[in-house]
């Protein structure tokens, strides 16, 4: 059974197991029941799986954070709950950061934040699956977050979710997405983190990949033969960026990577961490 209890600044985080603390970051649309699929394949870890902000233990809105400060504002909130799960392990081994998506490009911009700031990271390695960067050819012409803001203004709160789901989980389309998101375990929930989703493709839009991290840790950049394409080129592109990295592409495997391959993916990740 997990223990939950709240980081220093309040976020809410659930804990399995002993051992190396292993931090799970959701991504854009799933909430931290995303990582269940993988829990039970980290057996040799104390996996530490925290609510973001805004996602429902700690609303946030809109007025109080913009899209310009929301990635400052998670890499904030990661750097406390890694603060707090380090001092309370009893591991000899720092917290490992381990996103999917919008939570792997949290777990990038962490470790660089820590560094500038102390000179340290305070973890021992990130791991990154696809995370939610924009290639700049890519990049000059996204308006996902206009188009979907457009719904929102209609009062069509489905159809902007729809149009999430469509350009990041079918981009390649699909016969029917009303019978396959029936199927879909987060729908129709989903739908209520629809500003949030909005302001965090914002945020996505406006972010600017450095041609190089100032990263000292290891890195593990993972992606899939069957996601979007501009997400297989981010994630190379931020393997490029990382001084330290390896890539590994699953054949097969689209964006839900670790949900849906978890086996796969956390053979991977021990394999790396070692």
């Amino acid at each position: 059974m997990p223990t939950t209890q709240p980081a220093d600044d309040g976020i809410e985080y659930e804990r399995y197991g002993d051992g190396q603390p292993l931090v799970l970051l959701h991504g854009g649309m799933a909430p931290r029941e995303y990582w269940q699929p993988v829990l039970p394949h980290l057996d040799d870890y104390a996996a530490v799986v925290p609510q973001r902000v805004g996602f429902g233990t700690r609303p946030d809105a809109i007025d109080e954070t913009g899209p310009d400060e929301v990635l400052d504002r998670e890499v904030e909130d990661v750097r406390a709950l890694v603060d707090t799960v380090g001092t309370e392990s009893d591991s000899d081994r720092d917290p490992v950061l381990f996103g999917h998506s919008f939570g792997a490009l949290t777990a990038i911009e962490t470790a660089r934040a820590a560094t500038a700031a102390d000179g340290e990271t305070g973890v021992e390695a990130v791991v990154a699956y696809e995370p939610a960067v924009l290639p700049e050819g890519f990049r000059e012409h996204a308006d996902l977050a206009d188009r979907m803001q457009a719904r929102l203004d209609d009062g069509d709160r489905e159809g902007a979710m729809k149009l999430y789901v469509g350009q990041v989980l079918h981009p390649d389309g699909v016969d029917d997405l009303d019978a396959w998101l029936a199927e879909w375990p987060v729908w129709p929930d989903c739908v209520a983190l629809v500003e949030e989703v909005v302001r965090m493709n914002y945020a996505v839009e406006r972010y600017d990949l450095p041609d190089r991290f100032d990263i000292e840790v290891p890195a593990l950049v993972l992606t899939g033969t069957e996601g979007p394409d501009f997400l297989r080129d981010s994630a190379r592109a931020a393997h490029s960026a990382l001084p330290h990295s390896r890539l590994v592409e699953f054949d097969g495997v689209s964006h839900g990577g670790p949900s849906e391959a978890p086996e796969r993916v956390t053979d991977e990740v021990s394999a790396f961490l070692g």
